[in-house]
């Protein structure tokens, strides 16, 4: 794990791995991620991500390729992802994407996995089922073994709703690493075809 990737934010994350489609000033990349809903992921506010963009640019993570300004509109500064922040998202994804201890985590990992090659995805998931097969058997057997001992079970329906949490996810989990096990699942975002929704979707987050 370099510093660089230690020190990411999730919407750090976010911001440079939007940078890997295409250079953005930060108005756009405002506008597309909540197009897409990623406010489910990371809360949006332009005094924060405007700070981060920053940031990332004083790590080297990102950098400046222009400036433009339309008409009235007011000066938009365009930033490309450099190959150190193109490293840190990598090695930020490999970090969270097997921990089944940040959950809020391992949403964005999952959500950018793509930025990794498909066998190193499949091992990093292999990996977080082993973690959470065994959080799983720990809660039903501690709920089993709580049981015997006559705990009420009014005391309890936490305990069940995590294992029961955690079988749902490895049912996920399996189903997922099957797909992505056969080459007919396309995989990659580097490679994904640019189709005419994604080129509306940008027009609109430029204007």
């Amino acid at each position: 794990m370099t510093d660089a990737a230690a020190r990411l934010t999730p919407l750090g994350v976010m911001i440079l791995a939007l940078l890997a489609e295409d250079d953005m000033h930060p108005y756009e990349m405002i506008r597309l991620m909540r197009q897409r809903q990623d406010d489910r992921l990371v809360a949006l506010t332009n005094g924060t991500f405007y700070h981060t963009v920053a940031r990332l640019e004083r790590a080297g993570l990102l950098a400046e390729v222009g400036v433009a300004r339309e008409g009235n509109r007011p000066e938009r500064t365009t930033y490309t992802q450099t190959d150190a922040g193109a490293a840190a998202v990598g090695d930020w994804v490999r970090r969270e994407l097997p921990r089944i201890d940040h959950p809020v985590e391992f949403r964005i990992a999952l959500a950018e996995s793509h930025n990794l090659e498909r066998d190193e995805v499949i091992a990093l998931l292999r990996e977080r089922r082993v973690a959470l097969e065994a959080s799983h058997v720990r809660h039903r057997d501690g709920r089993l073994s709580a049981l015997a001992k006559d705990v009420p079970e009014q005391f309890l329906v936490e305990i069940e709703r995590e294992a029961a949490l955690a079988q749902a996810e490895l049912d996920w989990l399996d189903a997922l690493i099957e797909r992505l096990e056969r080459h007919d699942f396309e995989w990659g975002g580097k490679t994904a075809p640019r189709s005419e929704r994604y080129l509306a979707q940008r027009e609109a987050a430029r204007s």
